[in-house]
């Protein structure tokens, strides 16, 4: 199968790579670092006025109605940015569950709120070490409201709502509900990560009011279907910042010199880019497929969704690796912006579940097409 975006989704990227170099330097990263913010609130107002919070909302509820192909075109060079943004909350996973489950009125209420950037939006779903699943769900629902804890959560210290995953109070399984994180019955406090350009946070509820988001205990699979689509968009995020690691890589061995000779002409560190190049190339040829089976809503959505994403994670943390590595000692330092995508390479790598769960789907995903 060929596969390329088109022009006009090529002219888009070329738009959003100038934009994002005006307004995305690494300064603005290491403000986040060095500062307070969970994120750069002029950079988002940026984003929002440029329309990606509404690439894919439908213009009934005033988005642009644009495909997915343009998206993942975004979703690259916000990662080759490395964008401290909750973008990837609010639009891959907040804006997907209401768009696949929401009733006519909860769309109509949230999604002309995410398309101008008036809320963020987040996922819910994980309940601390380990992975969540359907039996090990604590958090949930009855007559009373949720009550349960959420952790760790992307974006949960700055989002307004939540799709957040809960045991059904029937006891079958496990359902969605819209969660407002500013009512007194929630409680949010910021954690640690490796990466704090991209916050994360625990969520207590005490018997919050929370709204269904499509059939009682259907949540679950609705969380296995947002994430295959997420999966192909953070993979393209991935993409961007493993090239932005080698970029970086390719820079500082051109200019670096040991005696008397760029270091780029050494054996050695040729062997190491070269290396982190293919990698990236064979990763983009599996986000393009994602690409394709996102746009087109194909059957094999499953099986792309996961090689994508399995080969981002990996691309993306070899080329953090090796870029530190290239620079030497002094890739290891804070003044030095190497940190930048090794950071980030690992805190994308288990966002959405890690390589191992993904490794795991993906075998699953395999099996269950030949069973067909």
């Amino acid at each position: 199968m060929n596969f390329e975006f088109s022009q006009e989704q090529n002219l888009l990227r070329e738009q959003a790579l100038g934009f994002l170099k005006d307004y995305c330097s690494t300064k603005v990263v290491r403000n986040i670092l060095d500062g307070e913010d969970s994120y750069d609130q002029e950079l988002w107002t940026k984003v929002v006025e440029m329309g990606w919070t509404a690439t894919v909302i439908p213009e009934e509820y005033d988005g642009l109605g644009m495909s997915y192909l343009e998206l993942c075109v975004i979703a690259e060079e916000l990662g080759r940015a490395l964008a401290p943004l909750p973008f990837s909350s609010s639009v891959y996973l907040a804006t997907e569950a209401l768009l696949a489950a929401g009733s006519k009125e909860q769309k109509e209420e949230w999604l002309p709120k995410l398309a101008s950037g008036s809320v963020i939006g987040c996922l819910a779903a994980g309940e601390g070490t380990g992975q969540v699943t359907p039996k090990s769900l604590t958090t949930s629902a009855d007559a009373s409201g949720l009550t349960g804890s959420k952790l760790p959560v992307a974006d949960g210290d700055v989002a307004d709502f939540a799709v957040v995953i809960a045991a059904c109070d029937s006891g079958d399984g496990a359902s969605a509900y819209l969660v407002d994180l500013n009512q007194s019955s929630v409680s949010r406090q910021k954690v640690d990560t490796i990466d704090p350009s991209r916050s994360h946070a625990k969520i207590d509820f005490t018997g919050a009011s929370a709204q269904l988001l499509g059939k009682e205990g259907e949540g679950w699979a609705l969380l296995n279907n947002i994430y295959d689509r997420a999966a192909v968009l953070f993979a393209w995020e991935q993409v961007g910042g493993s090239e932005t690691a080698l970029e970086m890589a390719k820079e500082y061995a051109m200019g670096r010199f040991a005696f008397g000779r760029p270091i780029a002409t050494y054996q050695a560190i040729k062997h190491k880019l070269a290396n982190m190049y293919v990698k990236n190339t064979l990763t983009k040829s599996n986000c393009y497929y994602g690409a394709w089976a996102l746009s087109t809503n194909a059957a094999e959505l499953p099986i792309a969704a996961a090689t994508a994403r399995v080969g981002a994670i990996q691309a993306y943390y070899f080329a953090s690796k090796e870029n530190i590595q290239t620079h030497g000692g002094m890739g290891f330092t804070w003044e030095f912006d190497c940190q930048f995508p090794y950071r980030r390479s690992k805190l994308l790598s288990i966002n959405i579940g890690s390589e191992p769960v993904w490794q795991e789907k993906l075998i699953k995903a395999i099996e269950t097409s030949r069973a067909a």
